[in-house]
């Protein structure tokens, strides 16, 4: 519900996927410090409160922070579970509020009855954005986060996604680092003098997609900012954009059993 979003969103972000107790925070707290201002988390990743924390840490008032969380798809099985399962990743949380919530995954036969939840939960302040696609549904979503990078192209998805105002949002864009050696993508990075994983995340922001490459090093964060005063020429993007093998790192979030 776009009048209520307090903040644009971030073209980059921090994702902290799995990311254990501990080790959340000091990435989530060392990422505040290099300039990092959206931060990614799920009630599955189970390290909401670790995300929380270092927030409150940082000193950076919480109006200058995105924070993403999503819900689970075991959390969508009947009346009223959406509405609760957003009040404890509130909770764990620990802030006044949630940027954008986003449906984890679709899942048969409830995603209406979902999405009609979070459409409460968005009235009553708690969430300034939806995400997800219904066509059902008096809110329409304004942020569709999936799996992109030049070996996953989704390129109907996002034809669609861009015809309707939805913005694209790139999880894994350095596809686990598995094709961090291909030599197309090698070739481009020596052209611009940068690294495969910059240029893996460049090609997505010059898209018009926002990123969320996830890491708890210091440096590769560092680097993985290193991304806005510099472009990948057109003819590189083109050879770029070859690439597609409709590769996946993980799990199809379209079939769920």
């Amino acid at each position: 519900m776009a009048h209520k979003v307090k903040l644009a969103l971030p073209p980059l972000g921090l994702g902290v996927y799995l990311a254990p107790p501990g080790e959340c925070y000091n990435a989530v707290k060392t990422a505040l410090q290099l300039g990092y201002r959206h931060i990614d988390t799920a009630a599955f990743y189970k390290n909401e409160s670790d995300v929380g924390r270092a927030i409150r840490d940082s000193g950076i008032p919480r109006d200058k922070i995105w924070v993403t969380t999503k819900l689970w798809v075991d959390d969508i099985v009947k009346e009223g579970s959406a509405t609760a399962a957003f009040q404890l990743s509130l909770g764990l949380l620990n802030i006044d509020y949630i940027d954008l919530y986003l449906i984890h995954a679709p899942a048969e036969g409830v995603r209406l009855m979902a999405w009609r939840e979070m459409e409460d939960v968005c009235r009553k302040d708690t969430a300034a954005t939806l995400v997800f696609q219904t066509t059902e549904s008096s809110t329409y979503p304004l942020v569709n986060q999936i799996e992109l990078h030049p070996f996953l192209q989704h390129r109907d998805i996002v034809a669609y996604c861009q015809a309707n105002g939805i913005t694209l949002q790139a999880y894994s864009p350095l596809t686990k680092a598995r094709k961090l050696a291909d030599p197309t993508l090698m070739k481009v990075a020596l052209q611009v003098n940068k690294t495969p994983a910059q240029v893996l995340i460049k090609w997505g922001l010059q898209k018009g997609y926002t990123s969320l490459p996830k890491s708890v090093n210091a440096i590769r964060m560092k680097e993985n900012m290193e991304v806005f005063d510099w472009s990948i020429p057109d003819e590189a993007m083109v050879l770029l954009d070859t690439l597609e093998q409709g590769y996946r790192t993980g799990w199809d979030p379209t079939v769920w059993d």
